[in-house]
């Protein structure tokens, strides 16, 4: 009797550690702890589900290329586009057909294959001073036109943003033509490319130049800062390309991972991170555009007005990322 005893209640413990097994994801996550945490505490608080994070700056997919089938990561997180292209070239991530993260999500910020979604917006922006320049209605072309020589900052061109950038404009304006558009804007940089989008801000303020390129919600996050709160103050945040076919757009998006443990609840927590309360989350936390269109920007965002964003499919992107790099390698854009 006491035999069939503790094979019960070993039955119910190996039940349990199963059940608690199935409770659980791991995450991935480029995206930082502040903005990340509390949207996956109010995942678990409404769903059961515990969630584990691995937060990194790089290393994700050679992370997971070595772990291989034995990866516990369920869900990777990324903080731009390039990221989850490099997901899906080293064949890290799996298909999701799901109908909440189709309703939610546009066919333009998602995989053809669905083995990725973006999960917010931001904007390439044009910001320019406040008292030399004034407020600008301007295209991206313009930043190669020589009355801005010596008036233009930016970060590297090998950064991810901005190769985005550049791939967008080879597939709008071919190869040749874009290249030419490298030589003129680098030809107009007031200083060798360095620093992050808002040391180009600061670099206005400070009167080193009268352009910078930097993402939309840096403005939000520098005006919470005291410190850069007087760079902020400084610009006009532009919305390029007005007239035509729109402000260039990259996004922060997630993937299932390939050999996911837990497929079934990663797939939960994909559809909640595109549901309206975390896609909430994103616009007041991170100053964000949210990737669902009926929730509405945060309101200091949405004080700088509405824009037109370009609809070329983000995944078309990946098709000119190496003749972006290619271009900026031959202009010596960095140099």
């Amino acid at each position: 009797m006491k035999i069939t005893t503790g094979l019960a209640v070993l039955g119910l413990a190996c039940a349990a550690s199963v059940a608690n097994a199935a409770d659980n994801l791991t995450v991935y996550s480029y995206r930082q702890a502040f903005l990340i945490d509390p949207i996956l505490a109010d995942f678990t608080k409404e769903t059961g589900i515990k969630v584990d994070v691995v937060f990194s700056k790089k290393g994700i997919a050679e992370r997971m290329m070595r772990e291989g089938r034995l990866s516990p990561a369920d869900v990777v997180l990324t903080s731009d586009f390039s990221r989850l292209m490099e997901l899906a070239d080293k064949n890290l991530v799996a298909p999701v057909a799901s109908d909440a993260l189709s309703a939610n999500i546009p066919q333009e910020y998602r995989s053809p294959e669905n083995d990725w979604y973006a999960l917010t917006m931001r904007v390439r922006n044009v910001y320019s001073s406040k008292d030399r320049l004034g407020k600008l209605d301007l295209d991206y072309e313009d930043l190669a036109d020589p009355k801005y020589a010596g008036k233009i900052c930016t970060r590297s061109g090998k950064h991810p943003y901005n190769i985005s950038l550049v791939a967008s404009m080879i597939a709008h304006h071919g190869e040749a033509d874009a290249k030419a558009w490298l030589q003129g804007l680098k030809s107009n940089l007031a200083r060798k490319p360095q620093g992050n989008d808002r040391a180009q801000v600061k670099a206005v303020k400070e009167g080193l130049c009268d352009i910078a390129i930097g993402n939309s919600y840096y403005l939000g996050k520098m005006l919470q800062d005291p410190k850069q709160v007087p760079w902020a103050e400084a610009v006009y945040i532009n919305f390029p390309n007005q007239d035509n076919r729109g402000s260039h757009i990259n996004v922060s998006g997630m993937a299932l991972a390939k050999h996911s443990p837990n497929k079934d609840n990663a797939i939960k927590l994909m559809e909640y991170l595109s549901g309206d309360k975390a896609q909430q989350a994103y616009a007041e936390i991170n100053f964000e555009y949210p990737i669902k269109a009926d929730v509405a920007p945060s309101e200091l965002v949405a004080s700088w007005g509405e824009f037109k964003a370009d609809k070329l499919p983000v995944f078309k992107l990946a098709e000119y990322h190496e003749a972006a790099v290619k271009l900026l390698d031959e202009v010596k854009f960095d140099l």
